[in-house]
């Protein structure tokens, strides 16, 4: 089923908290808000969801108009299900009557074997006599799942889903998630503030600021073509560095001349002369003894294969770098660098 939001404003009353997010999701897509804390993502997933009326703007299921000012479709007609941020699974229930909690309707048999299947794909067929409290947190998160898919429905909402998770299983059950959904060909709309989840389990990614939609693209997009410096600077690592743009392109930064395939600016074309911010990753930073631009070692994250190395250049300003680690140096350790920006993302200042 798709999802259209069109020009979708919504407030408790005072400012709004969205403001104006459009965004379309095709029919067994996978879709994730991402943002940090208070951007308004999960508001606008209660939104979809029909927990929160809408002050301007269209919210459209399948076609169907489900939310407007003037209309207001309830939660319950909307064929959506929803996996919340505590999982809210029920104590006293096994497993199975977890799962089969929204199947009252059906006969006995067709809940059975409902729940036999969805025990099968989540990879639980042997835990239904269990309870929740007897499973893993990733467990109970499957379970969770499979309660909120068992009445088919056309579209899925997840909140926050994996943030009671240990950090290492999180990306992990995201990519397991996201293999369900797509074996029911469901469509979701997963919310999150960790992009590692995001990456893991979205086909199309909105990053959200303050209430605005500042990109709805693919992973791949968000890391080497965003259009605004938020996104720049959310998502992944790296650095604006402050550049001036030459006659024949290029840009003279503290790293020295850089040239690439560029994206223009943020604000126009590239005027000579005029000052820009151009993004450094860690990877565009390449560990060079040889080299005779140094820069000093001002932090080191140790991260197992490699060493990320926050450096002071010569023009005082930081970058960072990706080394391998037996390439090790200490703090206020002087190292030769050059830059390989292949692409060069640019914003007017």
């Amino acid at each position: 089923m798709q999802l259209e939001v069109d020009n979708v404003h919504i407030s408790y009353g005072g400012p709004d908290i969205v403001k104006g997010v459009n965004l379309h999701l095709g029919g067994g897509a996978i879709g994730c808000l991402l943002g940090p804390s208070g951007c308004g993502k999960t508001t606008l997933l209660r939104a979809i969801a029909g927990f929160e009326p809408v002050r301007e703007g269209e919210i459209r299921l399948g076609g169907r108009l489900v939310s407007s000012p003037c209309c207001f479709l309830p939660p319950e007609k909307r064929r959506v299900g929803m996996v919340f941020q505590d999982l809210a699974l029920f104590p006293h229930l096994s497993v199975a009557d977890n799962i089969a909690f929204g199947l009252r309707r059906l006969e006995a048999r067709q809940r059975r074997r409902r729940v036999a299947e969805l025990l099968v794909l989540i990879g639980l067929e042997e835990s239904g006599p269990l309870f929740p409290h007897q499973l893993s947190g990733g467990q109970q998160q499957r379970v969770a799942l499979a309660r909120a898919m068992a009445p088919r429905p056309e579209l899925l909402l997840l909140d926050e889903p994996f943030s009671s998770l240990d950090m290492e299983i999180r990306e992990k059950l995201a990519r397991e998630v996201g293999r369900i959904l797509k074996q029911e060909e469901l469509t979701a709309l997963l919310v999150t503030h960790d992009q590692f989840e995001a990456f893991a389990m979205a086909d199309e990614i909105g990053v959200l600021h303050d209430g605005r939609l500042q990109q709805w693209d693919t992973a791949y997009n968000l890391y080497h073509r965003p259009r605004t410096r938020f996104v720049a600077d959310f998502i992944g690592e790296g650095v604006l560095l402050p550049g001036v743009v030459q006659a024949d392109g290029a840009v003279e930064t503290g790293l020295g001349l850089l040239q690439g395939v560029g994206n223009g600016t943020a604000g126009g074309k590239l005027i000579p002369g005029s000052r820009v911010s151009i993004l450094v990753r860690p990877e565009d930073v390449v560990h060079d003894d040889a080299s005779p631009l140094q820069a000093e070692v001002l932090r080191r994250d140790f991260r197992g294969a490699n060493i990320l190395y926050t450096l002071r250049l010569a023009s005082g300003h930081p970058v960072q770098a990706l080394v391998p680690s037996h390439c090790s140096h200490a703090t206020g350790e002087r190292i030769g660098i050059h830059a390989d920006v292949r692409h060069m993302v640019l914003f007017a200042d």
